[in-house]
C-alpha cells in the first residue's frame, strides 16, 4: 500500500463530528512542597492552556491529519462557549453546528499538572440529556449539513454528558444508511446499546466489560469474539474496535479477529488517545480501507499520543513515518 498517496487523499475528506464538546484546560507547574493543610502537593502555576476536548478534539485531530471537520456540539451560553468557539476559530474548525443552551454549563476539564505528572481534574459541567427543543435545533443541524456538503464519514463522540440522544443516534444513521456514509461509535455508557446499524463500534476495554457487564481478561481474545460477535449480531453493526491500552487495538469482524501489539512506546499520557484513534479510524473507513488496514494505522496513531502529556492531537507526518519505518523494519526482519 502507499501510504503516502492514501494520506494525501485525506485532505479531500469531510467529517461529520456528533458530540460532547468540552475545553480542556491546563495548569502547569511545579511542586516543591506539600501542603501544611493537608497532605497535597502545593502546586506553583507556571503556565495556563486551553484547549478543544471532546468531540471538539476529535475535530482538530481530523484537522491535524489533513481533512475537513464539521462539528455538531452544544455548549452553554457561557463565558466558557465564548472561549471555546474562539479556540474552534483559532483552528479554522466550522463553527456553524455549535448550539448554544442556556440551560446547561458548558463543560469544562481543568487538569493540574507538576512535573509533567496529572495531580488532579476538576470537572465543571451538565450531564443530563438535552431538552426537546435543542434536540430538534441539532438534528436539524446535522440533516443541514448531511444534505448541502458531501460528508464522507460520520463520528458519534460520545461522553455521556447529554449531546447525543437516541432519537439523534436513529435519525443520523438512517440518513447515513440512504447516503452510504459510514458511521463510527465512540461510546460511553448511556447509550450503549442504541448505535444500531452503525459500521464501526469503538468502545474500550472497560466500555466493552461494563457496557455488555461480562468478565473478561484483557489478553482472552477469543471470549471477547464471543461476546462481540453477539453484540454486533443483535445491533446490526459491522464492526467493533477495541482498544486495550498497552495490549494495543483488536477488530473483531463478525467470526473473526486480528490483534495489533502496542507500540514499544514510553507511555506519558493516555487522555484524548481513543479521540485520535476514531478520528484516524474515520479516515482510513472514508479512505475505503479494509478494517484490518484502519485497525493498524489507527493503533499507531493512538499510541503516539500516548507518548505526550494532556490531551494532544496526531500529525499525519509523524503517523505517516511512523508506519512506513514499522513496514520497513518488518520487511527487513522477514528477508
Amino acid at each position: 500500500m502507499d501510504y503516502t498517496t492514501l494520506f494525501d487523499k485525506f485532505s479531500n475528506k469531510k467529517v461529520l463530528i456528533i458530540g460532547d464538546s468540552m475545553v480542556d484546560s491546563y495548569l502547569w507547574g511545579k511542586v516543591d512542597r506539600i501542603s501544611p493543610e493537608a497532605p497535597i502537593p502545593v502546586v506553583s502555576v507556571i503556565k495556563k492552556e486551553n484547549r478543544l476536548g471532546g468531540a471538539a478534539n476529535v475535530a482538530k485531530n481530523i484537522k491535524s491529519l489533513g481533512a475537513i471537520p464539521i462539528l455538531c456540539s452544544i455548549t452553554g451560553n457561557d463565558d466558557a462557549a465564548k472561549l471555546f468557539k474562539n479556540l474552534l476559530s483559532n483552528d479554522d474548525i466550522i463553527t456553524g453546528g455549535i448550539i448554544a443552551d442556556e440551560t446547561r454549563a458548558t463543560t469544562v476539564k481543568t487538569r493540574v499538572i507538576g512535573h509533567n505528572q496529572h495531580i488532579v481534574r476538576i470537572d465543571e459541567e451538565n450531564t443530563h440529556n438535552v431538552d426537546i427543543k435543542t434536540e430538534e435545533a441539532l438534528i436539524n443541524k446535522i440533516q443541514n449539513f448531511l444534505n448541502s456538503e458531501k460528508i464522507d464519514s460520520i463520528i458519534f463522540q460520545d461522553y455521556d454528558k447529554g449531546c447525543i440522544t437516541k432519537k439523534i443516534i436513529e435519525t443520523t444513521v438512517n440518513t447515513a444508511k440512504k447516503l452510504k456514509i459510514p458511521t463510527l461509535v465512540d461510546p460511553k455508557y448511556k447509550n450503549f446499546f442504541n448505535y444500531k446499524g452503525v459500521t464501526l463500534f469503538k468502545p474500550n476495554y472497560k466500555e466493552f466489560t461494563s457496557g455488555l457487564k461480562v468478565d473478561i481478561k484483557k489478553d482472552d481474545f477469543e471470549k471477547m469474539l464471543i461476546h462481540a460477535e453477539k453484540f454486533m449480531s443483535e445491533n446490526n453493526i459491522e464492526s467493533v474496535l477495541l482498544t486495550l491500552s498497552e495490549k494495543g487495538v483488536i477488530i473483531f469482524n463478525k467470526k473473526s479477529y486480528n490483534h495489533f501489539s502496542a507500540m514499544e512506546i514510553d507511555i506519558a499520557d493516555v487522555s484524548g488517545a481513543g479521540d485520535t484513534v476514531i478520528a484516524t479510524a474515520s479516515l482510513c473507513l472514508a479512505s475505503e480501507l479494509s478494517t484490518f488496514d484502519t485497525a493498524l494505522i489507527s493503533n499507531f496513531a493512538g499510541s503516539i499520543v500516548c507518548e505526550k502529556t494532556g490531551v494532544v492531537q496526531i500529525e499525519k507526518n509523524e503517523l505517516l513515518d511512523a508506519i512506513i519505518n514499522y513496514k520497513t523494519n518488518k520487511y527487513e526482519r522477514e528477508k
